[in-house]
């Protein structure tokens, strides 16, 4: 069986996958191939057009392309709760009770469209739509290889209509326990205070997270923003969360936050410095996240958390690596499974893993996250030839050894190897590496290169034999979705990947899974002591990471970077 999962219908961060037999063999963010950041009400045509390219599948054996948007029936309560909730824009309400598939309906044109733009006839190929929630929970429980019933936890800004889903999974079959509806979304509440400090919703959460350490979560009470029994929350919409004329609106733009929202805590924040109280305040909202998500948990699936241990997690909020660590820190958890692409990105695979699971399909387990294209040295040669800077190259016999030398001098270099990483994180392949014991390399890289702001972490990739003394712990962590507390002994030997929290968002690299990358820290821990290296996307503020080698060199041009290595192929500067 050939399923093609499709992500876009929530209008960003569209992108494909692709299950043959049950076996993930491609998937990539349409914003990697079309340059514009979560492609942004854009269907992954692109992203389509590589995974049957990757795979050596033609258009017409395709058997099921699956999406990530369902109709919601009039029964369910979904709609009216969202209609009841919305009593202020009575043409919300409405619109919800009376016409509350319109966007399913959209979807469908929209897939329809980009099927036949890839050459897949919607009359011959069947396009089978499955519900948000329930291809987040796939894309982490069916991927995951737990074989024990598994609590399942998916939290998000919002679906169809749903933002919150607690469940279980047995026998390779997903069940709801409870779901919470729009606007009492958790995400959407992050997502709103993301808007007030400054930063892009669906983009700026982590920048947020980011903040949090440096300021006092207990300076300001923001208990005023959820009303939360310990069961049950509703987002206060006087102050959040909010549609229509609720919304404040500046210079034109309407924001998901209202007026109120600015008359309690001051001017919407500005800027790129982390300044008081705003830090104080991505502190707050971090630690009400935490706190109420934490007790949803342990309330609906706590008891097969202490039964069997292991829990899976998908959706935006699966992002947010600070409450991942204290979830791992529940009492019985085992073992946390973050899908890497836990954002909407990843609702293509869990729509195929879902649809491909119903069907009967054995689904393989995801040992890796290199899904994307790859490029050989013949073609970076060509793209070095074809680039409007006519870059000169070198061939490395040993590019690990190369990269290592140079890191242990002090030098950031761009690091483009084999199958682009699926979800948001570098993860070795498409990586801006440095020194994590060389002082300033991580201001270096913020002001010089990536051109983001000077406060923001950077993570250590770190080889699996030295990682459970610097993590103190042997969770298993391969994709960068959690935090962990850096040993002491530690914290001055690699002091660019420790945040001020002291801890540090760590990938544990496997020589199995990426031999490569494996052999440069390996190299770089022969000069320096330490199996780590400091890793962060190849890419500049406000851009996708790239994908090809002219994406690459584009990048390299565009910034203060000296070294791009892709595959055996180097270039440097002129000078250099």
């Amino acid at each position: 069986m050939i399923i093609l999962g499709i992500s876009g219908a929530v209008f960003h961060d569209a992108s494909a996958a692709l299950f043959i037999d049950g076996k993930l063999v491609a998937a990539a963010e349409e914003e990697r191939f079309i340059r514009d950041k979560h492609a942004k009400g854009r269907f992954p045509v692109e992203a389509s057009r590589f995974c049957l390219e990757q795979a050596g599948i033609r258009p017409d054996e395709v058997d099921i392309v699956a999406m990530p948007y369902a109709p919601i029936g009039l029964l369910s309560p979904a709609r009216w709760h969202y209609a009841m909730r919305h009593w202020y824009a009575p043409d919300r309400a409405l619109t919800a009770i009376f016409n509350g598939k319109r966007r399913y309906r959209r979807n469908v044109r929209m897939a329809h469209d980009m099927m036949r733009e890839i050459g897949l006839d919607p009359r011959h190929v069947r396009l089978v739509p499955v519900e948000h929630h329930m291809t987040h929970a796939s894309s982490a429980y069916h991927l995951s290889d737990f074989k024990e019933k598994t609590a399942i936890v998916t939290i998000d800004g919002k679906g169809e209509y749903a933002t919150t889903m607690f469940g279980y999974a047995e026998n390779g079959k997903i069940h709801k326990i409870k779901e919470f509806y729009d606007p009492d979304s958790l995400g959407g509440l992050y997502g709103a205070l993301t808007e007030y400090l400054g930063f892009e919703m669906l983009d700026g959460e982590f920048k947020v997270m980011g903040m949090a350490p440096y300021g006092d979560p207990t300076r300001f009470d923001f208990s005023r923003l959820i009303d939360f029994d310990g069961k049950s929350f509703r987002i206060n919409t006087d102050y959040a969360n909010v549609v229509g004329l609720r919304r404040y609106k500046d210079d034109g733009k309407s924001y998901y936050f209202t007026q109120k929202l600015i008359d309690w805590l001051g001017p919407k924040r500005e800027g790129d410095e982390i300044d008081d109280p705003y830090i104080d305040y991505a502190a707050s909202i971090q630690a009400l996240l935490e706190e109420v998500a934490l007790k949803l948990i342990d309330y609906y699936v706590g008891d097969i958390i202490r039964e069997t241990g292991k829990i899976c997690y998908a959706g935006g909020v699966a992002l947010n690596v600070k409450l991942n660590q204290r979830i791992i820190a529940m009492p019985g958890v085992k073992e946390l499974f973050v899908q890497p692409a836990a954002n909407d990105a990843g609702t293509s695979i869990g729509a195929a893993s879902f649809v491909a699971a119903k069907m009967g399909e054995t689904i393989e387990p995801m040992r890796h996250a290199y899904l994307g294209p790859a490029y050989t040295n013949e073609q970076c040669i060509e793209a070095c030839k074809q680039h409007e800077r006519k870059p000169e190259w070198v061939m490395l016999e040993e590019a690990p050894v190369h990269a290592a030398k140079l890191l242990a001098e002090g030098n950031p270099i761009a690091w483009f190897q084999g199958r682009m990483e699926f979800g948001p994180r570098a993860l070795g392949n498409r990586s801006i590496l440095g020194d994590p014991s060389h002082a300033g390399v991580a201001d270096r890289i913020n002001a010089q290169i990536k051109y983001r702001e000077r406060w923001r972490p950077f993570c250590p990739s770190m080889l699996d034999r030295v990682a459970p003394e610097i993590l103190q712990t042997d969770h298993p962590s391969p994709y960068m979705t959690f935090t962990f507390d850096v040993a002491e002994a530690w914290k001055a030997r690699i002091p660019e990947v420790v945040h001020e929290d002291g801890t540090a968002r760590a990938q544990v690299v496997t020589k199995e899974t990426n031999p490569r990358y494996y052999q440069l820290i390996e190299e770089l821990e022969k000069h320096t002591g330490n199996g780590v290296v400091l890793n962060t996307s190849l890419n500049r503020r406000g851009e996708p990471m790239v994908c090809s080698p002219k994406d690459a060199l584009d990048m390299f041009y565009g910034s203060d970077l000296q070294y791009l290595i892709m595959e055996d192929i180097m270039i440097t500067k002129q000078g250099i």
